[in-house]
């Protein structure tokens, strides 16, 4: 999901806040998962370091370019809730 259709669903997500159907996110939440995802990160690369197996080594690269987009969607949301 790109950073655009993101923002739409932060318009959405800010609407039904509005209109009390949602709750509001909290920084802390987000600040939870963004840990855990930097760490996974850290992992695949430690992972990826290792491996001697192409076709693996391969799906770990995958892995990784999936974790460092979740970051950057993590860390846009934190801006924009903050």
């Amino acid at each position: 999901m790109g950073l655009k259709k993101l923002a739409e669903k932060m318009v959405e997500y800010n609407s039904r806040l509005e209109a009390g159907k949602a709750e509001k996110i909290k920084s802390s939440h987000v600040q939870k998962v963004l840990k855990k995802l930097r760490k996974k990160v850290a992992d695949l690369e430690a992972e990826i370091h290792l491996e001697k197996n192409s076709d693996r080594k391969a799906r770990l690269v995958r892995k990784l370019g999936t974790a460092h987009e979740s970051v950057k969607r993590a860390e846009w949301l934190l801006s924009e809730i903050d």
